[in-house]
């Protein structure tokens, strides 16, 4: 599909030692790594094209805001927005899904308005909306999951109800690798006139997205999931949504007129674009997004779904594991060993060299749905490979004789 070993060298960390041993690293579920034409290319930015974005009328000024305002037509074309009045920058994720919780429920939503959540979700898509339940009266239901760790889509009509105003859902789980079926949760929300808000964060780096087609109104992902810098995300949000919506922040870029009697907006997306962005962050993102291209979306996806089927059937080796999630799922895998606690099993396996995520995964409710306080979680991508997978069962093995 493409060549492994060119792409593992565009990302030098990935050739260091831990402890003397080579680094598997498999924590890309929390962050990926950056490959060197990101970091040349805001290298080359700071170094040559440093000004503040929009207003400015001197070249450099006018040279950055030109790459900026690339860079979000480069996300725009990614994700296949209509405009690019529909792309807001955030510092990432989080950012984006507060941005619409407070906005939203400023204007859509009153005492005892619902909205609708998944029991497979993030802490960043909870807790915002438990924020908005805490000032506004609101309430937040969640709509249970199986025990396979899919959505139970047989209870979701009854949990849409005349009171609902929005659902929240993710499109990937971070823990399970659940990849839900956004087309038909959006389709019986839009029967009800309910919009949708989809997290992102795990599906952006790992599938194709075309946000017309899945007709969500809000998409939000983050750009260090998918080998860009940190501190950078998305949200796309329908024009006519974004429209009615009022500012997250205020002041610096987000204004038109300022007077004592009133201040006016500027027009979408600068409107939720408050103070100065961070623009070597967006287009070290949009840098990143031209590297997943050159290498094929498809490619990737292909050599990602060949590496978790081998790693589940690899992992069926280890002696007393616990698989959590369907069999048909995205690029992660959580487990736990025995009654091995995971903390253990982490530090253990960080010894050998093996980076992994341990513990609740900012997904407490999930963690209280499957009986367990956490798990281990392996996540992979573009650069990872078989023979990491095989480090990764010979390490857990290890692991499980010692205990």
């Amino acid at each position: 599909m493409y060549d492994i070993e060119k792409v593992r060298a565009d990302f030098p960390i990935l050739s260091r030692e831990v402890y003397k041993r080579p680094l598997v690293y498999l924590d890309n579920g929390a962050t990926t790594q950056k490959p060197l034409c990101v970091l040349d290319a805001m290298r080359e930015e700071y170094l040559n094209v440093n000004a503040n974005v929009h207003r400015g009328v001197h070249y450099l000024s006018q040279q950055a805001t030109d790459l900026h305002e690339a860079a979000r037509e480069r996300v725009r074309l990614f994700v296949n927005a209509r405009k690019t009045e529909e792309i807001v920058f955030t510092r990432g994720t989080t950012e984006s899904i507060n941005l619409v919780a407070s906005s939203f429920c400023e204007a859509m939503m009153k005492e005892g308005d619902e909205v609708l959540v998944s029991d497979m979700e993030h802490h960043s898509n909870i807790v915002p909306w438990q924020l908005q339940a805490q000032r506004r009266g609101i309430v937040v239901h969640h709509l249970p999951i199986t025990d396979d760790g899919r959505i139970d889509l047989s209870l979701l009509p009854s949990l849409l109800t005349e009171r609902t105003r929005l659902v929240s859902i993710t499109h990937v789980s971070n823990v399970l690798g659940t990849v839900n079926p956004l087309a038909d949760i959006i389709r019986q929300a839009h029967e009800r006139n309910i919009p949708v808000l989809v997290d992102g964060a795990q599906g952006a780096p790992h599938q194709r997205v075309d946000v017309q087609q899945l007709d969500c109104d809000f998409y939000a992902f983050s750009g260090h999931k998918m080998y860009g810098p940190t501190g950078i995300g998305v949200l796309y949000g329908k024009e006519e949504w974004l429209d009615r919506l009022p500012p997250y922040q205020g002041g610096g870029e987000m204004i038109d007129r300022v007077t004592w009697e009133k201040t006016t907006f500027e027009r979408l997306p600068f409107k939720f674009e408050a103070g100065t962005p961070d623009y070597v962050a967006t287009h070290g993102l949009a840098t990143a997004i031209d590297y997943m291209e050159r290498l094929g979306m498809e490619n990737i996806v292909a050599h990602e779904h060949d590496l978790i089927g081998y790693a589940l059937e690899r992992l069926a080796e280890v002696p007393d594991i616990r698989l959590y999630g369907p069999r048909e799922r995205d690029a992660v895998v959580s487990f736990n060993v025995g009654t091995i606690h995971h903390l253990d099993i982490g530090t253990l396996l960080d010894r050998l060299g093996i980076a992994v995520r341990t513990g609740h995964h900012c997904a407490q409710p999930l963690m209280a749905r499957l009986g367990v306080q956490g798990t281990v979680r392996a996540s992979f991508a573009l650069y990872n490979t078989r023979q990491e997978v095989d480090t990764l069962v010979e390490g857990l093995i290890r692991v499980s004789r010692m205990f």
